[in-house]
């Protein structure tokens, strides 16, 4: 059964009169200048958050949907950085593609390794998903930590870790932005951002979402 076939006739109807209203605004306000897959992937952050701004946020490699849709049709790893977004993200849509989606933050071994390195659980959590060789070939999905996301773009730039694609929308105050603006300056791997303040984990579980619906067509 597909995630659609879940929802009621009444629910798949109050979706899809929200995505027309959302369509509409934005046309009214001129318009965006997304393809029709990134589209997907900031429209259903616009419905999850009624925040217009995102249309001007978001950002994207020129291949990051493709590179998205392409890893999870093989089965990738997805590998987060908070239990927020594993938790959000649907098994039926996930488990259609068998991929699985994991994060590191409470592992004991991490946070004992945090402590004594006396560095973030969020950055050590990402070096335990290379060591388990889980990060070739996954979609990292970072919606609370900037250090994470300094973390794997650090790896990347070493070659130790070589992502199909990294979702960067952490949300806050120190250092969030400054990560996203990291990962939009390089080029190393595919990227979906939203630049600035705004974010969170809700985010990322939205554009694994998008993309897990561009995979199905």
């Amino acid at each position: 059964m597909s995630a659609m076939q879940q929802l009621t006739a009444q629910g798949r109807q109050i979706e899809s009169d929200s995505f027309a209203i959302i369509d509409q605004e934005v046309a009214h306000m001129g318009g965006h200048p997304f393809t029709p897959g990134q589209w997907n992937v900031v429209r259903r952050a616009i419905h999850t958050t009624g925040d217009f701004e995102f249309r001007e946020l978001f950002q994207f490699s020129r291949d990051a949907v493709e590179a998205g849709v392409q890893a999870l049709r093989r089965g990738c790893n997805i590998i987060s950085d908070v239990t927020m977004i594993t938790a959000g993200v649907s098994p039926v849509r996930s488990e259609r593609f068998g991929v699985t989606c994991q994060c590191f933050i409470s592992h004991p071994q991490v946070i004992d390794r945090a402590r004594e390195q006396g560095i973030t659980r969020a950055i050590e959590s990402m070096r335990f998903a290379r060591e388990q060789g889980l990060l070739d070939g996954a979609i990292v999905g970072v919606g609370n930590a900037p250090t994470a996301l300094f973390e794997v773009l650090r790896m990347v730039e070493a070659g130790e870790a070589k992502p199909a694609l990294i979702i960067g929308i952490p949300v806050g105050f120190v250092r969030a932005d400054e990560s996203k603006d990291a990962l939009v300056a390089q080029s190393g791997v595919p990227y979906i951002a939203s630049v600035g303040r705004k974010g969170g984990s809700p985010l990322v579980v939205s554009t694994l979402h998008a993309l897990m619906v561009e995979a199905a067509q």
